[in-house]
């Protein structure tokens, strides 16, 4: 499950939202029926996880905290508190609880924005947009990719380095 795109929608008075059909059909694909709504822990924005990747997300956290260690009990507990489960009705909609809207700066106009296995919800008049400048994401983006060549990558093509310091097989085979 894969939302990819950028929405923009409006809300209600009543704070209703349509999730846009694109986002729809590939949970409805996947078989999810449940969202689970949370602020985003970095950006003033807010996220809409599909259920199982919600479960996997706790679990990954879980996995990293000592049950034992009180402060990672207050991290676990800040994560997991402030959630809402949601259900779209049968228009598509889901109701974003007031309190989220004003977490968000919410008021009428949003923007959905696929982020791979999760959706977030921004305020579409943010000070703050969620996009930076097109310059420093190209130079950004190639500082990331080209950091270190000789680190094996989630292609499958060998490295650099894994090319070079292994020998030939031909030269193997034919005993040279």
């Amino acid at each position: 499950m894969r939302f990819l795109g950028h929405i923009e929608a409006k809300a209600d008075k009543k704070g209703r939202v349509f999730l846009p059909a694109v986002f729809r059909r590939e949970m409805q694909e996947a078989g999810e029926e449940r969202l689970i709504l949370r602020k985003d822990v970095f950006e003033p924005c807010l996220v809409l996880y599909p259920e199982s990747v919600w479960n996997q997300q706790l679990d990954t956290l879980r996995n990293h905290l000592n049950r034992w260690n009180k402060k990672h009990q207050q991290i676990f507990r800040m994560f997991i508190s402030d959630v809402e489960p949601v259900t779209l009705d049968g228009n598509g909609r889901f109701l974003i609880p007031k309190r989220y809207l004003k977490m968000a700066g919410i008021q009428q106009e949003v923007r959905f924005i696929g982020m791979d296995d999760t959706i977030e919800i921004w305020c579409h008049s943010q000070e703050d947009p969620p996009f930076m400048e097109a310059t420093e994401f190209v130079k950004d983006l190639q500082e990331i990719m080209s950091e270190d060549k000789n680190r094996a990558d989630n292609t499958g093509i060998p490295s650099e380095k894994e090319r070079t310091s292994q020998p030939d097989k031909d030269l193997i085979l034919k005993g040279e």
